[in-house]
């Protein structure tokens, strides 16, 4: 019996990133920055032909033609995913479900099969969003603020009087403009989520801790910095694909 593969491609605003998959595990995976994404053809002219492609695609229109064209000689039709009323456990309470990122509903969709209670999925990229997931399996609802460098790129456009540092590190009372703008850019998004967090363990009536699952290139950063318990998981909406395609299968 031959092997079907699985191409999972997670389209975001900065990066895209990829993985084979052969319905066990992950046979080949990569990423590559959005302005140089036709390099892909070179890693997957590698690849066994897949059976399956399943996008999550946030980078717009362009991006999504980009990658027709570079899946076209496998002659699989890409499948494009979107956040639907519900999927694999998860309820999605957003007003306009379709309206919910589908890179947050894959994610959603990941943390749910890895951890079966209430858990808030924050994904740390250009922007960090962080959503709440009830021990039912019910999206709740999230956030979005801007993230990491897309805070030091909007002190930056506006500058004014002083230059933006290219570096700085944290301090619990910085005392130079550096550690200011890093400290100031830490503490507003673990507050931000530690926040969240605080809201979903009331809604929760405190019974068991909400799990605190991270993921994004941003992840590492703030990582240390989150005095509640949590888990790094990379690759959180390429393993929501996978979840989306054994349900289709």
């Amino acid at each position: 019996m031959s092997t079907s593969f699985v191409l999972a491609i997670d389209s975001g605003n900065t990066a895209i990133k990829w993985g084979l998959h052969d319905g066990e595990r992950w046979l080949a995976n990569g990423s590559t920055l959005q302005d140089r994404r036709m390099m892909l053809k070179q890693s997957w002219t590698r690849l066994p032909i897949p059976s399956l492609v399943l996008i999550s695609n946030v980078a717009g229109l362009q991006a999504e033609k980009d990658l027709a064209v570079l899946l076209q000689p496998w002659q699989v039709p890409p499948r494009l995913i979107s956040a639907k009323a519900s999927q694999c456990g998860v309820i999605n309470r957003y007003t306009r479900p379709e309206q919910l990122g589908c890179d947050r509903w894959m994610a959603l969709i990941a943390a749910r099969h890895r951890v079966q209670r209430a858990c808030l999925v924050v994904d740390i990229g250009t922007a960090m969003t962080a959503d709440a997931l009830a021990a039912t399996g019910e999206f709740l609802g999230g956030i979005i603020v801007p993230g990491p460098d897309t805070m030091k790129q909007a002190l930056a456009g506006r500058a004014g009087t002083f230059a933006i540092p290219n570096s700085g590190s944290f301090q619990n009372f910085p005392i130079n403009t550096a550690n200011a703008l890093f400290s100031g850019m830490i503490q507003a998004l673990t507050g931000a989520l530690e926040r969240m967090h605080d809201q979903l363990s009331s809604y929760s009536n405190g019974q068991i801790p909400a799990e605190i699952i991270l993921t994004g290139g941003g992840a590492a950063l703030l990582a240390p910095h989150i005095r509640i318990s949590h888990q790094i998981v990379d690759n959180l909406v390429l393993e929501g694909l996978i979840i989306i395609a054994g349900e289709q299968e």
